[in-house]
């Protein structure tokens, strides 16, 4: 029998409002829900979002994947707005 009270005790449940934040890859907003809902602080907000996710293995890779499709968003708007800048300056110093 394990009496280790910290290996005993499971993750805190949170909110559904705080779960469709995370479950949308928005893990910001669930700290945020988290935090208003509890009337804590931000550290153990995160911390509270943190433990849940290490319970939820299948919900971390989604927001990793959610992650990564954003960084790739901005990256394209980025080279828009260079190419952009770029054709517009040609066309306006062309002879």
């Amino acid at each position: 029998m394990d009496d280790d009270p910290v290996k005993n005790t499971a993750a805190p449940a949170l909110s559904s409002a705080a779960i469709a934040a995370l479950y949308n890859g928005n893990k910001i907003e669930g700290i945020k829900i988290v935090r208003r809902e509890r009337n804590i602080g931000l550290k153990e907000a995160k911390d509270a979002v943190e433990e849940y996710l290490a319970s939820q293995p299948l919900l971390q890779s989604n927001i990793a994947a959610t992650q990564r499709e954003g960084k790739r968003g901005v990256l394209l708007w980025l080279v828009a707005i260079v190419v952009l800048v770029i054709v517009t300056f040609r066309w306006l110093t062309a002879p």
